[in-house]
């Protein structure tokens, strides 16, 4: 049963929908909310739409400090209704999910993640440039012996 469910949730209609649902709240949230608790750099990462299209889990980024998601986080949950009603007059669906808003930090994971190995990359080079130093000397070395 549950297998039914997982496929019915993946199906080509929910995905299409998960897609309509993500492109419309990126707009409002954009274009739309002018609640100045929401950082200017937000966007919706993924939607994902109950297959009875009762409810929707909005995954949300925000590129700034814990304080900015914070505050981007309540006033987005604040404007709720609002959110809603501005998509049910944007997309025609026979019901209108309740949305939830959660934080997603895997885009501020990345940035961490790839400036480590960025770090660790310049660390190496270094090392490797002081070790062909050395090396250059010593085979200078043995050139002149």
């Amino acid at each position: 049963m549950q297998e039914r469910n997982f496929m019915r949730k993946n199906s080509i209609k929910n995905t299409r929908i998960n897609n309509e649902v993500q492109r419309e709240l990126s707009n409002i949230i954009r274009g739309e909310i002018k609640d100045p608790r929401i950082h200017p750099m937000t966007s919706v990462v993924a939607v994902e739409v109950a297959p009875d299209l009762k409810s929707a889990k909005a995954y949300i980024s925000v590129l700034g400090d814990p304080k900015a998601q914070e505050d981007t986080m309540a006033g987005l949950r604040s404007a709720e209704g609002y959110i809603r009603r501005a998509l049910a007059r944007s997309i025609n669906l026979r019901n209108t999910p309740e949305i939830r808003f959660i934080l997603d930090q895997s885009i501020e994971y990345g940035v961490a993640m790839s400036k480590l190995i960025d770090s660790v990359n310049r660390e190496t080079r270094e090392e490797t440039a002081d070790g062909d130093g050395a090396q250059q000397d010593l085979s200078g070395e043995d050139e002149e012996a």
